[in-house]
């Protein structure tokens, strides 16, 4: 944590010492302790925060974001659902909700929830990563091509889509493409291209 943080961090912790119930300043102590991966911590104050104000959109997208983190598909599901309700153009919500969806095995739900998303913006790179996943999981590979490809085109300098890629060359058994995409990688997410080369080369 820097000084910058830690100071904010401090201030906000006096702040809420005078007023407790300020639900604008639990959610911000929150989104720091999230950044610090103090997921228990700032999943206190999110309850706190949603307790005083249960239609804020903001802090249920921060607590199903947090539950995740922890692996808590069924609470991150139902906080992501009333996050769409309450902001319907909330797309990281849409995004999310599908991967929990698809998680649980219901890829089906999964795929509406995604389409939805699209249908608000249709240029989401991210959702159409997670389409790509649920229609490889569904063995419908030229679908998942199409939403990966699809991804590539609208940021093709974003690492994600191209693990995507090289995930969908992995599963048809395309050493090429797969050893396309990491040389790609190396130079977009030199982290993220370790992890693949240590596995496949």
């Amino acid at each position: 944590m820097n000084a910058v943080d830690n100071t904010d961090q401090q201030q906000l912790e006096a702040a809420l010492h005078q007023e407790p119930g300020n639900a604008a300043k639990l959610y911000e102590l929150a989104l720091l302790l999230l950044d610090q991966q103090k997921n228990t911590e700032a999943l206190e104050l999110l309850d706190r925060c949603i307790g005083l104000q249960r239609r804020n959109s903001a802090a249920l997208y921060a607590r199903a974001v947090t539950y995740l983190s922890m692996s808590n598909y069924r609470k991150a599901g139902c906080d992501l659902l009333k996050t769409i309700v309450l902001d319907p153009g909330c797309m990281a919500a849409y995004k999310h909700l599908g991967f929990v969806q698809f998680t649980l095995g219901k890829e089906e739900m999964a795929l509406k929830t995604l389409q939805k998303g699209l249908s608000i913006d249709p240029e989401h790179t991210g959702i159409y990563c997670v389409l790509g996943d649920a229609y490889l999981d569904l063995g419908e590979a030229d679908k998942a091509k199409e939403a990966f490809e699809k991804a590539l085109d609208l940021e093709p300098g974003n690492p994600e889509p191209h693990c995507k890629m090289a995930m969908y060359y992995l599963s048809r058994g395309d050493m090429k493409g797969l050893k396309r995409e990491y040389e790609l990688l190396k130079t977009l997410d030199a982290a993220l291209a370790e992890q693949i080369g240590s596995l496949f080369f």
